[in-house]
């Protein structure tokens, strides 16, 4: 005789319960939980009785299991509070009280909750329901440059947060996506399972039969299969530089087309002379002399930025962190200035 509480998880499918969770519901004298508990129709189909309660009364519980054994089915979030009262109640009038837990989290398991929280702000948030693909990348920018700022500034406490704000922008996007019906629309999971379909692809020496002696024939294999990819997806159009987002900072742009176009093997002098076509770029009512001195004016200056990023490259650093980081120091100096200096 004694109360059994059966805690259980709602995030996984109700009824995938232990063997022991399943022997104790079978066996107990009395099992009682909520009308239109989640497991409710799992019991009824397994030949599970259960007597069903608007709200359980901790008292009844604890005196009910002084005479038989009496099994609480609690609420998936955990009926805390209710814990807390039989607790209250056994210690003062002593009763065998066994916690059982039926299911538990797997790892990513709080995922399922981002999910449901985002479906939620979707329906009910006025700010959120009006959000659209354009309106959100701005912020899926800046948190990923926060999460840059913790990693560079050593701030390992902080990159739990920062991370969770860039996951939140990506199933915000995906709950967007969702709502579409012009056969572009998508789930999260549909998300997920491309990125993991990705990842398998592209390791065959981890998913496949594949045999690599060591980092560097790894990297070679994932370019070619990126590789085949591309021609795949772009037939005879397919170039080396698709999927390289102009819209990223000039300096890692530059960086990342010189490393695609070194993978290639690609002459060196595809690099001489960039300025000269600079001018077709300038506004239409420039006059053809004036546009000419301001390409090569700005494309003098473009052309050392470019070669700068070559040599980093060339000596294994990347410009754009490099930048940062000296720009971090010039930043210090001027507020360690600010803090000497005389107020007007």
């Amino acid at each position: 005789m004694g109360l059994t509480l059966l805690a259980t998880t709602h995030r996984v499918a109700p009824g995938l319960l232990t063997w022991r969770a399943w022997d104790a519901l079978r066996s107990a004298s009395s099992v009682r939980l909520r009308d239109g508990h989640p497991l409710l129709p799992s019991l009824r189909d397994a030949g599970v009785a259960p007597e069903l309660v608007a709200e359980p009364d901790p008292s009844r519980l604890v005196a009910d299991a002084r005479d038989r054994d009496v099994l609480w089915v609690a609420a998936p979030d955990g009926d805390e509070p209710l814990m807390r009262e039989i607790g209250t109640l056994v210690v003062q009038d002593p009763v065998d009280v066994e916690v059982l837990h039926g299911s538990y989290d797997l790892p990513g398991a709080r995922l399922l909750d981002l999910v449901s929280v985002m479906d939620t702000l979707r329906r009910e948030c006025p700010w959120d329901r009006k959000q659209t693909h354009a309106t959100l990348v701005p912020y899926l920018l800046e948190e990923a440059y926060e999460v840059l700022d913790t990693v560079e500034s050593g701030d390992y406490g902080a990159l739990r947060e920062e991370l969770g704000d860039v996951l939140m922008q990506v199933a915000f996007h995906s709950v967007v996506a969702a709502e579409r019906d012009d056969g572009t629309e998508f789930t999260i999971d549909d998300v997920a399972g491309a990125i993991v379909d990705k990842l398998v692809r592209r390791h065959p020496h981890v998913f496949g039969d594949v045999t690599v002696s060591g980092a560097d024939e790894v990297n070679a294999n994932w370019e070619q299969i990126k590789a085949a990819e591309r021609a795949e997806k772009g037939g005879a159009e397919a170039s080396a530089l698709d999927g390289v987002p102009l819209g990223q900072p000039a300096l890692s742009l530059a960086a990342q087309l010189q490393r695609r176009a070194g993978r290639m093997k690609a002459p060196a002098e595809l690099a001489d002379g960039l300025a000269d076509g600079l001018a077709a770029d300038l506004p239409g009512d420039v006059p053809a002399d004036d546009a000419a001195g301001a390409a090569a004016a700005g494309g003098e200056l473009g052309v050392r930025l470019f070669e700068l990023v070559r040599e980093a490259t060339e000596r294994g650093v990347d410009p754009e962190a490099e930048l940062r980081a000296v720009s971090r120091v010039f930043r210090d100096r001027v507020r360690s200035w600010e803090r000497r200096a005389p107020h007007a």
